[in-house]
């Protein structure tokens, strides 16, 4: 399972790309807001930090706007996969943009039936969001499961991306769960990266080292 990086701040973007372990970055309009200056130019920059998918949302509710909007963003920068939300009008933009070959991402999927329409409407990606599932009191890896199932029995290319990802254990639930990304905050990446074990490992090594009377 890959791993994409789920921000807009091009701080923690280039934290995590020093690591070599993301292939894309997933922005939405609250990602966004929180950060200042021109939006394509920001998009432009992120593209340039990470080798792989730079997802942007668009903001129309009626299919013909998402569907301007859906170009506008593709033709910000060639890395650029357009996110529409999984509604009736964002199918129709969905299948309208797919058809002249630009990524589409279906976001807010919440059921296999949704992840099946929006696979049929070309859709590269799907996003079923955990954490909004766990949320209201349903099981959000559960839920990923079902979908990596109905698009894995399919004559399909959409790949699911597990988002609303809150730790480090959704992140492996999801892997185990079929899902083909994960799109995780900057907090739980670097969560993944420790373990006490380590840290406890690595302090006795350089303890003893130390005691042998060597330099580091």
């Amino acid at each position: 399972m890959k791993l994409f990086l789920d921000t807009a701040n091009l701080d923690d973007i280039r934290a995590a790309a020093r690591l070599g372990v993301i292939h894309g970055v997933t922005t939405n309009p609250t990602l966004i807001s929180r950060e200042k200056g021109d939006f394509s130019a920001i998009i432009r920059e992120i593209a340039s930090l990470v080798d792989g998918p730079v997802f942007a949302e668009v903001l129309s509710t009626e299919a013909e706007g998402m569907i301007r909007e859906g170009r506008e963003l593709a033709a910000v920068d060639p890395a650029v996969c357009v996110k529409i939300p999984m509604t009736e009008e964002g199918l129709a933009a969905a299948s309208v943009l797919a058809k002249e070959g630009i990524r589409v991402c279906c976001t807010l999927v919440f059921s296999a039936a949704q992840a099946l329409l929006a696979a049929n409407a070309g859709a590269r990606y799907v996003a079923p969001f955990i954490g909004r599932f766990d949320d209201i009191g349903y099981d959000g890896i559960e839920a990923v499961e079902s979908i990596a199932d109905v698009l894995s029995d399919g004559d399909f290319e959409t790949e699911v991306i597990a988002a609303s990802v809150r730790s480090p254990l959704h992140t492996v639930e999801a892997a185990r769960a079929g899902a083909d990304i994960a799109t995780v905050p900057p907090k739980v990446l670097f969560q993944m990266a420790h373990h006490p074990l380590t840290d406890a490992g690595l302090a006795k090594f350089m303890k003893d080292w130390t005691a042998s009377g060597r330099e580091v």
